[in-house]
């Protein structure tokens, strides 16, 4: 499946609400649609000129919905015509645990995934994200990208 417009992101990441997803290796988030939310506030505290990579911590719960195997393959794949490819390489590389982190961006998502899992604080909602994924799938689109 493959995202051509950001109402379509936006119902498959309000799909997540109400979602529970096992504890998995490293004690991954029981409710993926918070932790997206506290992932992609706390990278816009840390980062808040870097809009693709805060968009990086935000979407990664649509693999999940998306299929159970792979969910960060399913979920790179989904918004790469949107989101563009460095945010789909993100979402992909986060949940690799082997993959080496040498670049900064990977670091930096991987850390804030890490505290989204314990840190207690109002993130928002979702509906605060839609000019951010509006902006970046804008961006990618002016570069020729999507349809």
């Amino acid at each position: 499946m493959e995202l051509r417009s950001v109402e379509e992101l936006m119902d498959l990441l309000y799909a997540c609400r109400g979602e529970r997803s096992p504890a998995g290796p490293g004690g991954g988030p029981g409710d993926p649609y918070g932790h997206a939310l506290r992932t992609a506030a706390l990278l816009r505290r840390r980062r808040p000129a870097d809009k693709e990579l805060q968009v990086a911590g935000l979407v990664s719960p649509v693999g999940r919905l998306l299929w159970p195997v792979d969910p960060a393959a399913r979920a790179a794949d989904a918004v790469r015509p949107l989101l563009g490819a460095r945010v789909a390489r993100l979402v992909r590389r986060q949940a690799r645990p082997g993959a080496r982190a040498h670049d900064d961006d990977l670091v930096s998502l991987r850390q804030a995934d890490e505290e989204a899992r314990t840190a207690v604080f109002d993130a928002g909602v979702l509906e605060d994200w839609r000019p951010v994924l509006e902006l970046t799938a804008a961006r990618n689109s002016r570069l020729g990208l999507v349809d």
